[in-house]
């Protein structure tokens, strides 16, 4: 099987892409009782978003090959087969049934689009480098969110070399490292401070990294934490400098 990208990872033909869904139930993840199948459909060039009507059908995901990646959370792997799918835009339609009773099926439609190959190239190696930013900075002890790190290039403005690194920054992987600074009775051991070691971000939208942080897990407490990230594309390791994440109480 090829790569797997997510829906906003820039897929390509003759890659595998990850359909996610997500269901909640008075702000919780809850399971849903039937999903009966998923469709999968290429919508015309130029399409208005709010009338996707012309449309014609790729294929059909039955409701037994939808994995169930826990509690309220639904994904299907797609393979872009050349001949089969095409460069453009795409929407999946999932039949759901909520609940068991009389109220029926329900339609969930969600968006995703096929790009071009991305070919560059230049009589140098890659040369540039790549800015990182996250947030929030300051977490509260007991707390389960997502981190969100963004990634973009340090590049000159305006130009295909631009754009280019900025299609590397969505396709290349992001990994997270949170190291403990600071803290009462801490041992001076650097593996032993380490909470999260390369762990890679679970989700990717475009230039956007989610890592879910559980700050209620052991090892981590009230203090001063470094974290930075990685960026692997190809050959090429970009570390972040390492930057300050608080946990208060």
């Amino acid at each position: 099987m090829s790569e797997v990208k997510e829906r906003y990872q820039n897929p390509t033909i003759d890659e595998t892409v990850r359909l996610r869904l997500y269901f909640y139930n008075s702000n919780n993840f809850s399971d849903v009782y039937q999903i009966k199948e998923v469709n999968i459909f290429h919508l015309p060039q130029g399409f208005a978003q709010q009338d996707i009507g012309a449309k014609y059908l790729i294929a059909t995901i039955p409701g037994d090959q939808v994995v169930n990646d826990g509690t309220g959370k639904y994904y299907v792997d797609i393979f872009t087969e050349d001949g089969v799918y095409t460069v453009g835009y795409y929407t999946d339609v999932w039949t759901v049934n909520y609940v068991n009773d009389n109220l029926g099926l329900s339609e969930v439609k969600n968006l995703f689009q096929i790009y071009p190959p991305l070919w560059y190239s230049s009589p140098i190696p890659m040369v540039y480098d790549f800015n990182f930013f996250f947030r929030p900075s300051q977490v509260r002890i007991g707390s389960k969110q997502y981190l969100i790190i963004q990634v973009n290039p340090n590049v000159p403005k305006g130009t295909d070399l631009q754009r280019y690194y900025e299609n590397l920054a969505i396709v290349g992987n992001i990994f997270v490292t949170i190291e403990q600074r600071c803290g009462r009775c801490l041992p001076v051991e650097q593996d032993l401070r380490v909470i999260v070691e390369k762990e890679p971000v679970q989700f990717r939208e475009k230039e956007f990294g989610y890592y879910y942080l559980d700050t209620s897990l052991c090892g981590f407490e009230v203090g001063i934490y470094d974290i930075w990230f990685q960026l692997d594309i190809g050959d090429n390791v970009f570390i972040s400098p390492r930057f300050q994440l608080q946990i208060y109480p």
